[in-house]
């Protein structure tokens, strides 16, 4: 299992929002992003109380998500996967400089090049968001 995100993703700071896959078992996954004040989205997003985008959120459980699905080795090697739906996001709580977001879901489905997963954020053991996301892998 790779647990280095920039040896699966695409992605690249300032957008590698995935710091380290730390477990893939039976289509579930666990990674996690340092939330740092250094954020480059932290200086225009509500500057005098700081807080990570719902969307930089979603995103980083897209990414997480990316890695698992490298981890199954279902997708074709190269295969880059696109987000192409979001359903039942919801928003629980803040998650500000500091703070450890805990990236964790299972792959619900994955077929030909269409993948679906259950996904949530947790801080300190408290849900952040949760949403399920779908994919098309193409490559």
């Amino acid at each position: 299992m790779q647990t280095n995100p920039q040896a699966v993703l695409p992605h690249r700071y300032p957008f590698l929002l995935v710091d380290r896959l730390i477990a893939f078992e039976d289509d579930a996954f666990h990674a996690i992003k340092n939330v740092t004040f250094n954020e480059p989205f932290f200086q225009g997003h509500f500057p005098q109380e700081p807080v990570m985008p719902g969307v930089l959120i979603v995103e980083a459980l897209a990414q997480a998500a990316g890695m698992a699905v490298a981890a199954k080795g279902v997708a074709s090697e190269g295969a880059v996967g696109y987000l192409t739906g979001i359903d039942g996001a919801k928003f629980r709580r803040k998650v500000e400089p500091g703070d450890v977001l805990d990236l964790t879901g299972r792959i619900v489905t994955f077929r030909r090049n269409l993948c679906k997963v259950e996904a949530a954020a947790h801080v300190a053991g408290e849900l952040a968001a949760e949403a399920q996301l779908s994919f098309m892998y193409s490559g």
